[in-house]
């Protein structure tokens, strides 16, 4: 992130960085994309740089970030409409033993969550973010919608009902799950069909984001025995492929390599203890943050 910095007011400057990796963090979840995130805090930046006195200024700086979100969601939605195939959040990707605490990774920041937000208005998403991920008071929040704090209650409630009925109300551990992608990675190395689909659950889902720009499976697959064959069919096609271990968006994952392909992939762990979804990002626009090859950075 690129901020104009001003050596007459480090005051403000500081109090500025002071916010930025919560601000990144709300806009990131608001926008889905690494950069349109650091676009919008920088924008929030200028402003806040030439607002005057400010009697609170994370709170002016959360409401003016999330309106200048708020609008840039709704000029994506026409985007997003005619997005070759499925749109999956671009994948924030950390080392599997380092993950990145500046952008306070949670599991509310994982790729589920993010594709559960995309089913709110940008109003709702805001709203929901603001109070549930990031605790705001409802001045806060009926400052960045421009509403009262009485229709600012009912959007969090709506929003709130609507994630809350497609949300899973079980956490599978941590370790459980970096233990599950690692037989799944070694699985798939193998070549070991039978391994792999042992691995996910009957009704697991994979969806894959190439965004007309790379390959990727033009419909959502689905059902054990035709995920594993995938799998195991682009690990014989490319006999270079490395899988490694990863954290994507906080939690376990792998990204891929092969003959200058890369991609980046999520998973979701059903209450069994299986692989219920995954989410492959081969979109080179948003992958741009990962080495060319698996032993670089």
């Amino acid at each position: 992130m690129v901020i104009v910095m001003n050596a007459t007011a480090p005051t403000r400057l500081d109090e500025f960085w002071r916010l930025s990796s919560r601000l990144f963090g709300l806009a990131y979840r608001m926008l889905g994309r690494v950069a349109d995130a650091e676009d919008a805090v920088q924008e929030a930046y200028l402003r806040w740089h030439t607002a005057g006195d400010v009697d609170n200024a994370e709170a002016w700086l959360v409401s003016t970030t999330t309106r200048i979100c708020i609008d840039r969601l709704r000029r994506a939605s026409v985007e997003r409409r005619a997005y070759p195939g499925h749109w999956l959040p671009e994948p924030i990707v950390s080392p599997a033993d380092r993950p990145d605490a500046a952008l306070e990774l949670a599991s509310n920041l994982s790729t589920a969550f993010m594709l559960l937000l995309e089913r709110l208005s940008p109003d709702e998403r805001a709203a929901f973010l603001l109070r549930e991920v990031f605790d705001c008071d409802y001045a806060t929040i009926a400052r960045a919608l421009g509403r009262s704090e009485t229709a600012c209650r009912q959007v969090v409630s709506r929003a709130r009902s609507r994630v809350r009925t497609d949300r899973p109300r079980f956490a599978v551990d941590a370790a459980e799950r970096r233990r599950l992608v690692e037989r799944f990675m070694q699985a798939v190395m193998a070549e070991d069909e039978a391994a792999v689909a042992e691995i996910l659950s009957p009704d697991v889902q994979m969806t894959s984001d190439g965004g007309g720009k790379a390959a990727a499976a033009i419909n959502i697959l689905t059902g054990p025995s035709r995920i594993a064959r995938f799998f195991i069919g682009l690990q014989r096609k490319f006999a270079d492929r490395q899988l490694v271990p990863v954290l994507v968006n906080g939690e376990p994952g792998l990204v891929a390599f092969s003959e200058g392909r890369r991609s980046a992939m999520a998973f979701d762990v059903d209450a069994s203890g299986r692989i219920s979804a995954i989410y492959v990002v081969t979109n080179p626009d948003k992958l741009t943050r990962l080495p060319v090859e698996a032993s670089a950075g």
